[in-house]
Protein backbone atom coordinates (compact mmCIF):
# COMPACT_ATOMS: atom_id res chain seq x y z
CA UNK A 1 0.00 0.00 0.00
CA UNK A 2 1.19 3.67 -0.79
CA UNK A 3 0.68 6.76 1.10
CA UNK A 4 0.00 9.88 -1.99
CA UNK A 5 -0.23 13.18 0.67
CA UNK A 6 -1.54 16.35 -1.97
CA UNK A 7 -1.79 20.19 -0.76
CA UNK A 8 -2.47 23.19 -1.83
CA UNK A 9 0.35 26.41 -1.60
CA UNK A 10 0.38 28.50 1.33
CA UNK A 11 -1.31 32.12 1.23
CA UNK A 12 0.26 34.60 -1.95
CA UNK A 13 0.10 37.86 -2.18
CA UNK A 14 -2.59 37.87 -4.56
CA UNK A 15 -4.24 35.39 -2.37
CA UNK A 16 -3.75 38.19 -0.22
CA UNK A 17 -4.66 41.26 -2.48
CA UNK A 18 -7.69 39.28 -3.72
CA UNK A 19 -6.63 38.69 -7.36
CA UNK A 20 -6.94 36.47 -9.79
CA UNK A 21 -3.30 34.98 -10.22
CA UNK A 22 -3.21 31.53 -12.19
CA UNK A 23 -0.02 31.07 -14.06
CA UNK A 24 1.08 34.74 -13.17
CA UNK A 25 4.41 33.30 -10.09
CA UNK A 26 3.85 35.41 -7.23
CA UNK A 27 5.39 34.84 -3.74
CA UNK A 28 4.08 33.17 -0.64
CA UNK A 29 2.92 36.24 1.71
CA UNK A 30 4.44 35.95 5.18
CA UNK A 31 1.52 34.49 6.39
CA UNK A 32 1.75 31.65 3.48
CA UNK A 33 5.04 31.16 4.54
CA UNK A 34 4.15 30.03 8.08
CA UNK A 35 1.47 27.76 6.88
CA UNK A 36 4.04 25.85 4.33
CA UNK A 37 5.95 25.24 7.66
CA UNK A 38 3.17 24.25 9.78
CA UNK A 39 1.76 21.51 6.57
CA UNK A 40 5.48 20.34 7.03
CA UNK A 41 4.15 19.41 10.78
CA UNK A 42 1.94 18.04 10.01
CA UNK A 43 3.83 15.76 7.62
CA UNK A 44 6.14 14.94 10.38
CA UNK A 45 5.96 10.98 10.74
CA UNK A 46 5.85 10.17 7.27
CA UNK A 47 8.31 8.62 5.11
CA UNK A 48 8.44 10.30 1.14
CA UNK A 49 10.52 8.72 -1.75
CA UNK A 50 9.44 11.38 -4.27
CA UNK A 51 7.94 14.84 -4.37
CA UNK A 52 5.95 16.88 -6.74
CA UNK A 53 5.30 20.45 -7.26
CA UNK A 54 3.94 22.76 -10.21
CA UNK A 55 6.42 24.89 -12.50
CA UNK A 56 5.27 28.11 -10.14
CA UNK A 57 7.39 29.66 -7.32
CA UNK A 58 4.26 29.37 -4.67
CA UNK A 59 3.67 25.48 -5.06
CA UNK A 60 7.54 25.40 -5.32
CA UNK A 61 8.50 27.02 -2.10
CA UNK A 62 5.33 25.53 0.23
CA UNK A 63 6.85 22.79 -0.81
CA UNK A 64 10.27 23.19 -0.26
CA UNK A 65 9.43 24.89 3.16
CA UNK A 66 6.74 21.82 4.22
CA UNK A 67 9.40 18.98 3.26
CA UNK A 68 12.45 21.07 5.64
CA UNK A 69 9.84 21.30 8.40
CA UNK A 70 9.11 17.64 8.03
CA UNK A 71 12.68 16.44 8.25
CA UNK A 72 12.65 15.89 4.26
CA UNK A 73 14.99 17.77 3.00
CA UNK A 74 17.17 15.13 0.92
CA UNK A 75 14.47 14.59 -1.89
CA UNK A 76 14.73 16.05 -5.01
CA UNK A 77 12.07 17.97 -5.57
CA UNK A 78 10.20 17.32 -9.33
CA UNK A 79 8.80 20.64 -10.71
CA UNK A 80 5.77 20.49 -14.03
CA UNK A 81 4.00 22.79 -15.58
CA UNK A 82 1.35 20.07 -15.54
CA UNK A 83 0.43 20.62 -12.32
CA UNK A 84 0.28 24.46 -12.42
CA UNK A 85 -2.68 26.02 -11.35
CA UNK A 86 -5.81 27.16 -14.07
CA UNK A 87 -4.89 29.86 -16.18
CA UNK A 88 -7.27 32.48 -16.13
CA UNK A 89 -6.84 34.31 -19.39
CA UNK A 90 -7.72 37.92 -19.31
CA UNK A 91 -8.75 37.70 -15.54
CA UNK A 92 -4.91 37.26 -14.08
CA UNK A 93 -4.11 40.47 -12.46
CA UNK A 94 -7.48 41.61 -11.58
CA UNK A 95 -9.19 42.13 -8.25
CA UNK A 96 -12.32 40.00 -7.45
CA UNK A 97 -14.40 42.38 -6.68
CA UNK A 98 -13.64 44.49 -9.45
CA UNK A 99 -14.13 42.07 -12.47
CA UNK A 100 -17.34 41.33 -10.60
CA UNK A 101 -18.59 44.82 -10.82
CA UNK A 102 -16.47 45.00 -14.18
CA UNK A 103 -18.76 41.35 -16.00
CA UNK A 104 -21.09 41.19 -13.33
CA UNK A 105 -21.22 38.44 -10.63
CA UNK A 106 -23.15 35.79 -12.34
CA UNK A 107 -20.94 35.83 -14.78
CA UNK A 108 -17.58 35.61 -12.91
CA UNK A 109 -19.07 32.66 -10.78
CA UNK A 110 -19.76 30.99 -14.25
CA UNK A 111 -15.87 31.25 -14.96
CA UNK A 112 -15.13 30.63 -11.33
CA UNK A 113 -17.48 27.65 -10.63
CA UNK A 114 -18.54 25.94 -14.11
CA UNK A 115 -16.60 22.58 -15.00
CA UNK A 116 -16.16 23.69 -18.85
CA UNK A 117 -16.80 27.38 -19.47
CA UNK A 118 -13.39 28.97 -19.40
CA UNK A 119 -12.88 32.72 -18.84
CA UNK A 120 -11.78 34.68 -21.70
CA UNK A 121 -8.40 33.30 -22.91
CA UNK A 122 -8.15 31.26 -19.90
CA UNK A 123 -9.22 27.17 -18.81
CA UNK A 124 -11.87 25.17 -17.61
CA UNK A 125 -11.70 23.21 -14.98
CA UNK A 126 -12.36 20.47 -17.38
CA UNK A 127 -9.26 21.77 -19.61
CA UNK A 128 -6.87 21.64 -16.50
CA UNK A 129 -7.79 18.38 -15.91
CA UNK A 130 -6.82 17.67 -19.19
CA UNK A 131 -3.00 18.05 -18.38
CA UNK A 132 -3.13 17.01 -15.04
CA UNK A 133 -4.55 13.41 -14.99
CA UNK A 134 -2.06 12.37 -18.17
CA UNK A 135 0.52 13.23 -15.83
CA UNK A 136 -0.50 11.95 -12.87
CA UNK A 137 -1.51 8.51 -14.63
CA UNK A 138 1.75 8.47 -16.63
CA UNK A 139 4.61 10.27 -13.95
CA UNK A 140 3.04 9.17 -10.51
CA UNK A 141 0.51 6.56 -10.83
CA UNK A 142 3.81 3.64 -11.78
CA UNK A 143 5.66 5.21 -8.72
CA UNK A 144 2.83 4.48 -6.14
CA UNK A 145 1.94 0.86 -7.88
CA UNK A 146 5.02 0.38 -6.92
CA UNK A 147 4.78 1.39 -2.89
CA UNK A 148 6.60 4.48 -3.50
CA UNK A 149 4.95 7.02 -0.86
CA UNK A 150 4.41 10.72 -3.08
CA UNK A 151 3.72 13.77 -1.78
CA UNK A 152 2.36 16.76 -4.23
CA UNK A 153 2.30 20.71 -3.47
CA UNK A 154 0.06 22.24 -5.88
CA UNK A 155 -2.72 24.38 -6.35
CA UNK A 156 -6.77 25.20 -5.85
CA UNK A 157 -7.81 24.16 -9.62
CA UNK A 158 -5.54 21.60 -10.51
CA UNK A 159 -6.04 19.81 -7.12
CA UNK A 160 -9.59 19.71 -7.66
CA UNK A 161 -8.92 18.03 -11.00
CA UNK A 162 -6.97 15.25 -9.25
CA UNK A 163 -9.12 14.86 -6.18
CA UNK A 164 -12.02 14.77 -8.48
CA UNK A 165 -9.81 11.69 -10.30
CA UNK A 166 -8.84 10.09 -6.84
CA UNK A 167 -12.26 10.29 -5.62
CA UNK A 168 -14.19 9.70 -8.37
CA UNK A 169 -16.18 12.80 -7.61
CA UNK A 170 -18.89 14.54 -10.35
CA UNK A 171 -18.02 18.02 -11.70
CA UNK A 172 -20.82 19.19 -9.39
CA UNK A 173 -19.36 18.20 -6.28
CA UNK A 174 -15.89 19.24 -6.95
CA UNK A 175 -16.71 22.45 -7.88
CA UNK A 176 -18.03 23.21 -4.53
CA UNK A 177 -15.38 21.21 -2.78
CA UNK A 178 -13.07 23.78 -0.81
CA UNK A 179 -9.46 23.52 -0.96
CA UNK A 180 -7.70 25.27 1.89
CA UNK A 181 -3.90 26.17 2.08
CA UNK A 182 -1.46 24.03 3.00
CA UNK A 183 -3.78 21.42 4.31
CA UNK A 184 -2.52 18.06 3.87
CA UNK A 185 -4.44 15.76 2.40
CA UNK A 186 -3.48 11.58 2.44
CA UNK A 187 -4.84 9.22 0.52
CA UNK A 188 -3.64 5.53 1.13
CA UNK A 189 -3.97 3.55 -2.17
CA UNK A 190 -4.06 -0.26 -2.95
CA UNK A 191 -2.05 -1.69 -5.67
CA UNK A 192 -5.10 -1.61 -8.15
CA UNK A 193 -5.18 2.32 -7.57
CA UNK A 194 -8.11 2.76 -5.62
CA UNK A 195 -8.23 5.07 -2.62
CA UNK A 196 -9.07 2.60 0.46
CA UNK A 197 -8.93 5.74 2.80
CA UNK A 198 -8.48 9.76 2.69
CA UNK A 199 -8.37 12.21 5.68
CA UNK A 200 -6.92 15.56 6.13
CA UNK A 201 -4.08 15.27 8.49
Amino acid sequence: MAHLIIFRHGQSTWNLENKFTGWVDVELSAKGVEEAKNAGAKLKGYTFDYAYASDLKRAQNTLTLALETAGHSTITPVYNKALNERMYGDLQGLDKQETAKKYGEEQVKVWRRSFDIPPPNGESLKDTAARVIPYFESEIIPKLKAGKNVVIAAHGNSLRALIMYLEKMTPEQILEFEIGTAQPRLYDLDSNMHVTSVKNL
